[in-house]
């Protein structure tokens, strides 16, 4: 029997902040007018110094779990898709796979720039068609803001933090993902990057002084590559599907930039009103802004039960996909909405469960440590 990825969940989380271009105009040289001109953004969010890439993650997901009227204790996989972890390791998906309580669940980050929640949706939807899982959260978050030189316009402009989330759980009814393209080109990595704080640039004096831990940026060579892989994503899932364009419902673009999303629009000779665009009031939250985007159609009353919509990205890598999906998920139930008010429980729960299994583990280490150490005296 055939098995198919649904969408049943989804959740949203975004920081209280809003800063405008006008407060932007006030720090550094640009203005409103400039701003939106050249990408359409009027304002996009910034994490408080309480809000962290896991903690705005932590919050999506559970919005998404409750939506789909699923307990964290029955997901099996999370993955997180962010530029912005909270450490090289441990994984940021762990953090939040403690946080949710999801006791049963695998975890691991996926780093593909902004293209990275068309990748992570990928691999969750194949290990769930492939009956390795029954389902799987998958997660987009970032705080850009942490990594942004506030005194560059030509970044500091495009950036915002911000989480999404998607619930996927196995079905025998067609729908949900139906297909998907994902395509990298690593000779174009210098187009977008962050230098420093690798393992070929490790943090130091030098890297500091010379703001090699902020975003770096070719911003026509991202423009050209962008405007030009955004279409042939688009078609080339579509065509692995077997579908055309005319029977595509709508289209959620990665929010990067309005300027590209409308040549996207006129290659594939599609009117504007075919795509949902929300980058006026984020900004660019990379590997947020399609899970963000879904949440917000939805919303709005753009996604109807039938619906074919293609999710399409690009990123630094250089990386770009899409994926083709069904949407089959209804509004939901009051369960779900009564679940949603009782997160905190959720989450006081989790932590406890946490606090208990880091205090076993010190008792075991007084008791046991002689025995179980493993380092080097």
């Amino acid at each position: 029997m055939a098995r198919y990825a649904h969408i049943t969940g989804w959740g949203m989380s975004l920081p209280a902040r809003v800063l405008t271009n006008q407060e932007l105009a006030r720090t550094v040289d640009t203005s409103d007018e400039w701003i939106v001109e050249r990408t359409g953004i009027r304002e996009r969010r910034v994490a408080s110094s309480s809000q962290t890439t896991a903690s705005l993650a932590t919050d999506a997901a559970l919005k998404a779990l409750a939506a789909a009227g699923l307990s964290p204790r029955q997901v099996q996989l999370v993955i997180v898709a962010t530029s912005t972890p909270e450490h090289i390791f441990p994984a940021t998906a762990c953090l939040v796979q403690d946080r949710i309580g999801a006791v049963s669940a695998g975890a691991f980050d996926l780093s593909a720039a902004c293209t990275g929640f068309v990748y992570a949706l990928s691999v969750a939807s194949q290990l769930i068609q492939t009956g390795a899982y029954q389902n799987a959260v998958v997660i987009g978050a970032e705080t850009l803001s942490r990594i942004i030189n506030w005194k560059d316009r030509s970044t500091c402009v495009l950036f915002g933090d911000g989480a999404g989330a998607l619930v996927l759980q196995a079905s025998s009814r067609p729908g949900g993902v139906l297909a998907f393209s994902i395509h990298s080109d690593g000779s174009g990595g210098d187009a977008l990057s962050l230098p420093a704080g690798g393992s070929r640039l490790p943090a130091s004096h030098e890297t500091v002084e010379q703001g090699l831990h902020y975003v770096s940026m070719n911003g026509r060579e991202v423009y050209r590559f962008a405007t030009r892989v955004m279409a042939a994503a688009t078609r080339e899932v579509l065509a692995k599907a077997g579908y055309v364009l005319s029977e595509v419902d709508l289209i959620i673009p990665h929010q990067a930039n309005q300027r590209i999303i409308e040549a996207a629009a006129k290659q594939l000779r599609l009117s504007m009103d075919r795509f949902f665009v929300n980058v006026d009031r984020y900004g660019n939250t990379s590997t947020a802004s399609i899970p963000i985007a879904i949440c917000e159609a939805f919303a709005a009353g753009r996604l109807h039960v039938g619906d074919r919509v293609v999710l399409v990205g690009f990123g630094a890598g250089l990386t770009w996909g899409a994926a083709l999906l069904q949407w089959v998920a209804h509004a939901p139930v009051p369960a779900a909405r009564w679940r949603l008010s009782g997160l905190f429980i959720v989450r006081a729960i989790a932590w406890l469960r946490s606090m208990l299994r880091r205090l076993s583990r010190r008792v075991e280490a007084f008791f046991f440590g002689e025995r179980g150490d493993t380092g080097h005296q």
